[in-house]
């Protein structure tokens, strides 16, 4: 689970310090919203060729854990 949680970066220069999947552009919520509009992992795969199977599953993960209030998962900046 580590290993997926460090595709998720939090850079104050990139995105206004939103997390965005390894440093890109690219933000968690912006996979999110595609997910909850019904996207497919595969069809965001062949939209967006640069993410990758385990950047949507980090972005799922990081979510889970911030939507779980008994555990604090810290991010070290980038």
């Amino acid at each position: 689970m580590n290993l997926l949680l460090q595709r998720i970066t939090i850079n104050p220069a990139v995105c206004k310090g939103k997390p965005t999947i390894r440093n890109m552009r690219f933000t968690v919520s912006q996979v999110l919203e595609l997910l909850a509009g019904g996207m497919t992992f595969d069809e965001i795969l062949a939209d967006y060729p640069y993410l990758e199977m385990q950047d949507l599953q980090a972005c799922l993960l990081y979510a889970a854990q911030i939507a779980n209030t008994k555990s604090v998962t810290f991010l070290q900046a980038a």
